[in-house]
């Protein structure tokens, strides 16, 4: 029986080894800073010209994390990578083969891939806000206001929990190709556009991405957005019951299936 240390650090030396995965992660967080850097920088020239409405619900913290549109998207290629290379190189039936216990298996690598996902989503959240902030000029805010601080722990705890639940996903589906296929068509239009249709917006916001960024907002109904059945801890719960409902079918495939 393989011991839990060990596997832990056999998924480590995968994960490192791999470039893909170590690139997914650098673009996550260039992507994500670069993005909301820009956005804040416009935001602050063009802030006179906004509506009444809109300045009156101004959330400095939320512009800040305008680019973990495109920035989640990354970390979305980096947990279907980390699952999905196991199949498309065969490797899965070796690992399979040295860790027989297919929970420890799984659970290992989702274990070690999200704390790095976690990690590098930290250091992503903390420098596209204080960045964004430097940007924004009088229309900023500190780390110290209200329900700031959360936010941006918020920010990080969503970029790890999206490179989780695509792990869940890859599971699910062993490949790649179909994981990516299914997953960035969702997150970057399926879901965009229907939050931004009447009617459609009411199931939108039960989508893990829509939901869990609810916990990157500082002022409620900010920009005009309009009312929310549930609040920034709420959002965050529903994302966490997606991301455990991909775990526990990636769990239950990868033990009924062969490899």
């Amino acid at each position: 029986m393989a011991s839990v240390p060990a596997v832990l650090q056999s998924e480590w030396t995968k994960i490192r080894t791999v470039s893909s995965t170590r690139w997914t992660l650098i673009s996550a967080l260039a992507v994500t800073v670069a993005m909301g850097a820009a956005l804040c920088a416009l935001m602050n020239a063009t802030f006179d010209d906004l509506p009444d409405a809109e300045r009156l619900t101004f959330d400095p913290t939320l512009i800040s994390f305008s680019g973990m549109v495109l920035g989640q998207l990354a970390m979305v290629v980096f947990g279907v990578l980390v699952v999905g290379t196991e199949y498309s190189s065969g490797m899965i039936r070796t690992s399979l083969a040295a860790v027989p216990q297919r929970g420890t298996f799984i659970f290992s690598k989702i274990a070690v891939a999200g704390l790095l996902a976690l990690v590098v989503g930290m250091a992503t959240s903390f420098f596209t806000f204080f960045l964004g902030q430097a940007l924004l000029g009088e229309h900023r805010t500190s780390i110290g206001e209200e329900n700031v601080l959360r936010a941006v722990f918020g920010g990080g705890i969503y970029m790890g929990l999206m490179a989780i639940f695509s792990m869940g996903v890859a599971t699910m589906l062993r490949s790649s190709m179909l994981s990516l296929g299914i997953l960035m068509p969702f997150f970057f239009l399926v879901s965009q556009i229907l939050s931004a249709v009447p009617g459609a917006k009411d199931v939108a916001r039960y989508f893990p991405d829509q939901a869990g960024a609810k916990i990157m907002q500082v002022v409620p109904n900010a920009m005009n957005s309009g009312d929310s059945p549930y609040g920034p801890w709420g959002g965050l719960g529903i994302m966490l019951l997606w991301v455990a409902a991909a775990l526990l079918g990636g769990f239950l495939v990868l033990k009924k299936r062969d490899a």
